[in-house]
């Protein structure tokens, strides 16, 4: 985390970080986060991550959702 806040959601708990924090999320993990307002925040994501955030961004049709994530093995969770 550089400046604000950022919270975790994870299947059992719920964690928010701030300034001078890292966070590690193991592969298969399932989790969601939200940004503070003026959060600034640096990631490092794996290739296929990647890859599969590029393609969402790119495809913003909601029908093909499930597709993509299934092409890079990953699941969306509702």
């Amino acid at each position: 985390m550089l400046e604000g806040e950022l919270t975790f959601r994870y299947k059992d708990r719920t964690e928010t970080v701030g300034a001078g924090s890292t966070v590690f999320v193991p592969a298969g993990m399932p989790h969601t986060y939200s940004a503070g307002a003026g959060a600034r925040y640096l990631i490092i994501l794996t290739p296929r991550i990647a890859a599969l955030i590029s393609t969402l961004q790119s495809d913003r049709e909601a029908t093909h959702q499930h597709d993509i994530y299934r092409r890079f093995d990953s699941e969306l969770l509702e």
